[in-house]
């Protein structure tokens, strides 16, 4: 392939990545997004895989084939099985997997000289972009499968922490850095593997204190990680489309990190190192009315049927218990059958709501509710106040009123939907159970607030039966 088109193909495959980010950043345009910047990935590969015919190395074609539709199948299999609530975990494994394919690719460079029997030769630059690959990739790759297994319950979601942790941490640090060194100045192969070993531990140590409160950044952090990672994987094999894909994904992901912890108001060092978070939102079974003095108010779905057909503007504010019923398709059809009554409903959307950054939206999307009843926190809030009637389904911190009020509380400054500033607030929650931060909420016990204990999906849509018979 001659060098001049190389260079445009490349070009073009990186202006595609870049309409294709600049489009994800609203959910109206966020499928062309995601497809402009596929098709720019399809063409970096192809014009990669006929640069390196015209450089005249033996490309496997067997192979190459063979990762494709293993790859693509598996890929297929995916996004036709895995379910909305599981959306996170597989975002946390693709992160995982970035991570491994990148800290692969850098070691394969590392190997190949001592595999054709030749010795190690490399330059000291990149030699260290070589280690730093494989170092980012790997802490990436453990760190996300214990993001993976926490999110899918396989172990607990509470921080997990133990006396001397971050020292612990320390030394392990300071042992890949040596070894890294000795790597750089020696490349000899022993401490490499090492630092690579020991990285694959770091990114285990780094993830198990965190909550599952936090989970949102996490997710953001490795994801900027895998791209940080690809991204000198790129520098090392000196590919133009991985490095700038790459940067793209590390920058992105950055940026998305430090929103999650602006709409947490708390800085990341609080969110790696604060191990905040320890109970489990989605509660037990059977509502609880009560807990020690306090008294929340339960309520059947004919009342609250009644009161969302006689309102004017009706507000729904969705949780991971929307996620985890798979209540979203209930969730529109009782939308429907509240507009076909001429009232106005509009959701509330906290950025930290869910798993995973934007996991709200893209489970409201799938369901076909319009982009514009849609709204952030400000556009919310400043609808809050003349709304009649909020639906809180499956949130819990992100509407906890401690937020503002309680200076003692682990939340306090976080933003928050004000949905106690509406008229009335129906909650439909199966417990009092706390959220994710693991402290009790004054929402459940305030005089506008009726509690509808109960699955959110059976609850919906005895909701939207009900509506018709209003």
């Amino acid at each position: 392939m001659n060098l001049n088109l190389r260079a445009i193909l490349y070009l073009a495959a990186a202006v595609a990545f870049i309409i294709g980010l600049k489009r994800l950043s609203g959910p109206r345009t966020a499928r062309s997004g995601n497809m402009i910047g596929a098709l720019g990935m399809l063409l970096a590969i192809v014009v990669t895989l006929f640069d390196e015919l015209r450089v005249g190395i033996d490309l496997y074609w067997q192979w190459v084939v063979l990762g494709i539709v293993v790859g693509g199948g598996i890929g297929a299999l995916l996004a036709l099985r895995v379910k909305m609530t599981e959306m996170p975990q597989l975002v946390a494994a693709f992160n995982g997997f970035g991570g491994l394919a990148s800290a692969l690719v850098a070691g394969a460079v590392f190997l190949k000289p001592a595999l054709g029997g030749a010795p190690l030769d490399m330059p000291l630059d990149t030699m260290i972009t070589v280690i730093l690959s494989v170092i980012v990739g790997a802490v990436t790759f453990t760190g996300s499968f214990i993001a993976y297994a926490k999110l899918q319950g396989l172990i607990s979601g509470a921080p997990i922490t133990y006396k001397g942790q971050q020292i612990v941490n320390s030394l392990i640090l300071a042992g890949i850095v040596g070894f890294s060194v000795w790597t750089a100045v020696t490349q000899d192969g022993l401490p490499f593997w090492v630092a690579g070993a020991i990285s694959l531990v770091l990114g285990v140590l780094f993830v198990i204190p965190i909550g599952g409160a936090d989970m949102p950044v996490v997710i953001a952090l490795l994801n900027s990680f895998s791209g940080i990672a690809a991204a000198m994987t790129g520098f090392v094999i000196n590919n133009p489309a991985l490095i700038i894909g790459g940067a793209l994904v590390g920058a992105s992901g950055l940026i998305l990190t430090n929103l999650m912890c602006v709409a947490m108001n708390r800085p990341l060092t609080n969110v790696l190192f604060g191990a905040f978070g320890s109970a489990d939102s989605s509660g037990g079974g059977g509502g609880a009315a009560a807990t020690g003095d306090k008294r929340a108010r339960s309520t059947t779905p004919d009342d609250v049927a009644i009161a969302l057909a006689y309102a004017e503007q009706v507000m729904v504010v969705p949780g991971y218990g929307l996620a985890v019923a798979q209540a979203q398709h209930a969730m529109r059809e009782l939308d429907k059958a509240l507009q076909e009554r001429g009232v106005k409903v509009a959701y509330g959307i906290h950025p930290v709501a869910g798993r995973m950054p934007g996991h709200m939206n893209v489970l409201l999307a799938e369901a076909d509710v319009p982009y514009e009843a849609l709204l952030d926190i400000d556009a919310a809030n400043a609808l809050l106040q003349r709304t009649d009637v909020v639906l809180v389904v499956g949130a819990n911190d992100v509407v906890n009123p401690s937020a503002r009020t309680d200076t003692g509380s682990p939340i306090y400054g976080m933003p928050i939907l004000n949905v106690d500033s509406a008229r009335s607030v129906v909650v439909i929650k199966r417990s009092l159970s706390p959220g994710f931060a693991g402290i009790d909420n004054p929402l459940f016990y305030l005089d506008n607030t009726q509690m509808l204990f109960s699955d959110a999906k059976k609850a919906i849509t005895e909701l939207e039966r009900a509506i018709h018979d209003v």
